[in-house]
């Protein structure tokens, strides 16, 4: 997603980090780094309130633990995820300054995007499907 992952005016958080080896993409070992800016959890995001003009929040969104490159990526949706994921909406509004914007991702290889979107009070005011089968979602939300 990061086309400057060093870009002065992004900050990257995750609640993990690690290097991972991933299975062979076409041929060629590939190894996974997730090295965040911050550690922390999208559900206690350590910034002030209206710290942000933009937001991007992209959970895990499978729930199945497996050893695919797409889970040592993103990681896993764990526990209560429905209650979890309700949090990092409130969250993400919550750093947004007024008029900001939240992009929000998800892909519906598990779990609907009519589902996840029935955590927030807020509706999406745009979205573009992408994918190989069109099942990853990004929204665009604007805080008022």
């Amino acid at each position: 997603m990061w086309f400057d992952k060093h870009n002065p005016h992004a900050v990257y958080m995750d609640i993990r980090r690690e290097t991972c080896a991933c299975s062979r993409d076409r041929g060629r070992a590939r190894t996974i780094v997730v090295d965040p800016d911050i550690l922390g959890d999208f559900t206690a995001i350590p910034f002030p309130d209206e710290s942000f003009r933009v937001v991007v929040f992209d959970p895990p969104h499978l729930e199945t633990k497996t050893q695919c490159n797409i889970t040592k990526h993103y990681g896993t949706l764990t526990g209560d995820w429905r209650s979890m994921l309700r949090a990092g909406f409130a969250e993400c509004f919550r750093v947004l300054r007024p008029g900001g914007v939240l992009i929000f991702k998800w892909s519906e290889y598990q779990f609907p995007v009519r589902e996840i979107l029935a955590l927030t009070p807020v509706a999406p005011l745009f979205g573009h499907r992408s994918g190989k089968q069109s099942t990853t979602h990004w929204l665009t939300f604007m805080k008022d």
